[in-house]
């Protein structure tokens, strides 16, 4: 915020504001969402070719009409900058970290530093597998089992109030047990807009565990895909006692049904506020990207929550790709901690003229605020999915366009 009556308040926001232009259009390119909010288009393209022509010519370039070689250094650079650093697949991989936290060596490269730090990482070592490991596995079994047992035993009362609380208080404390499980460190912040009934809480997305660090704290229906094995048990057990939103493999690719249900679901005031975490994936604990549009067509009142983890004492991150489930999870029990921040934002609702699109940015920047996160427009399902056919057109048809566009106006001329 500007303060017009502090003359050096004004000086410092507005040199603030050039120092992040420019770092942006000397990093980036400048982009613009199109109504979709998924293609985004480069507004520098023509500016920057016509300078790489001025730099190896003497002619007037402006009015240049026809395809020059030199045009091909711009796309050469341009992919040469996103193989060097690229801002999407960077965010799948573990948050390096500055220093050495007692867990692994901050470089891999240097196994043996010194022999006190080998004897004091062998301690650790003994800790953390020999005592705390065991420990922990144990709390998450009982957590676990208690959850299986406790909720399907409420599930066979009949549905009221007495249901509703026990069922509650039953999550509460399963949830509670599974947090400790992880020595997980958890600070809230604004208690006060916690999510109400009737209402979407919307999250960014690290880790599996980031159900049972809000769950811990607040009772939610939870919105999945039906599993198998122990998963499936557990989801069947708990949806006896809540009315969570399970959907079959079929389901989820129907999109009309996924909304029909959660918009049935936020009708009813009586029912627990649904957990969503529109990114679809887990990041990497360092920026927020895309939001699916889809929980944010629904009309309800919409409550942001923004989860920052502290890596120094443990990677929160799930690379799935790199490990599986069972893995991750010993990984976060043989860790010192889960040390993590909780922020509940102000409710949002969908302004007048706004479409689902523009209302999930303006959550998603939000939240990436609050949390000291990067707002990134990127779809989080370039993880595991190649970039659109689309994506590539529409720089071929920027060129042509940029190409075509000014022989119309030679020929005008």
């Amino acid at each position: 915020m500007i303060d017009a009556e502090n003359p050096q308040s004004c000086q410092n926001s507005w040199a603030t504001l050039r120092i992040e232009r420019g770092a942006k259009e000397k990093n980036h390119l400048l982009y613009k969402p199109y109504s979709n909010g998924r293609i985004i288009e480069p507004t520098s393209l023509e500016e920057e070719i016509k300078e790489i022509r001025r730099s190896g010519s003497n002619k007037d370039l402006d009015s240049a009409t026809e395809f020059e070689l030199s045009d091909i250094f711009y796309f050469a650079r341009r992919g040469v900058e996103s193989i060097m650093d690229d801002e999407v697949t960077k965010r799948f991989s573990a948050e390096e970290l500055e220093s050495w936290n007692l867990l692994t060596r901050s470089n891999y490269n240097f196994h043996y530093i010194s022999l006190r730090l080998t004897v004091l990482w062998g301690l650790g070592l003994l800790i953390r597998y020999g005592f705390l490991l065991p420990l922990r596995v144990t709390l998450a079994f009982t957590g676990v089992g208690l959850l299986v047992f406790l909720t399907s035993v409420v599930g066979l009362l009949p549905n009221g109030r007495m249901k509703n609380f026990l069922s509650e208080k039953v999550h509460l404390m399963c949830y509670r047990i599974c947090v400790r499980a992880l020595t997980a460190i958890i600070t809230y912040h604004d208690s006060e807009n916690k999510p109400k009934n009737g209402g979407i809480c919307v999250a960014n997305h690290t880790s599996p565990i980031d159900v049972i660090i809000l769950a811990s704290d607040g009772c939610y229906a939870m919105v999945g895909q039906i599993h198998g094995g122990l998963m499936g048990v557990i989801q069947r057990s708990m949806v006896k006692a809540c009315p969570h939103i399970w959907f079959e493999r079929s389901e989820v690719k129907d999109r009309h049904l996924v909304a029909k249900r959660l918009s049935d679901h936020v009708e009813d005031k009586s029912k627990l506020p649904i957990l969503i975490f529109p990114e679809g994936t887990c990041i990497n604990n360092t920026s927020v990207m895309m939001f699916k549009k889809g929980s944010f067509e629904i009309g309800a009142t919409v409550y942001p929550v923004a989860i920052k983890y502290d890596p120094r004492f443990g990677d929160a991150f799930w690379n799935s790709s790199k490990f599986g489930m069972v893995s991750y999870l010993l990984r976060m029990m043989s860790s010192w901690a889960i040390v993590c921040s909780v922020w509940y934002l102000p409710p949002m609702s969908r302004e007048e003229g706004e479409d689902a699109v523009q209302f999930a940015n303006r959550v998603k920047a939000a939240i990436a605020r609050q949390g000291g996160l990067v707002d990134l427009l990127w779809d989080g399902g370039l993880k595991r999915a190649k970039v659109k056919d689309t994506f590539k057109e529409e720089q071929q048809k920027l060129y042509s366009k940029m190409l075509v566009g000014t022989q119309e106006d030679r020929s005008r001329s």
